[in-house]
């Protein structure tokens, strides 16, 4: 999962803008995009733009972790 591309795509969804996603996130819009670029990105901030955007974006990557332990712990 490429949760900056997950970010982008729910505030596309939404109708909203970079501008307001930075303005909300209290950054600049060059920052915002550098955001939708992480593959990773720190919990805290997850935490926020989840809350942001309300949508619980950790719930989508516990759902990708379950399945890879599921994918793995078959395979052994």
């Amino acid at each position: 999962m490429h949760i900056g591309k997950e970010i982008h795509q729910e505030l596309k969804r939404q109708g909203r803008t970079v501008v307001w996603f930075a303005e909300h996130m209290c950054c600049d819009r060059s920052t915002a995009y550098e955001i939708f670029k992480k593959e990773t990105i720190d919990t805290g901030q997850l935490i926020r733009i989840s809350r942001l955007l309300k949508k619980n974006f950790l719930e989508s990557l516990m759902k990708e972790i379950d399945s890879d332990v599921e994918k793995y712990s078959t395979n052994m």
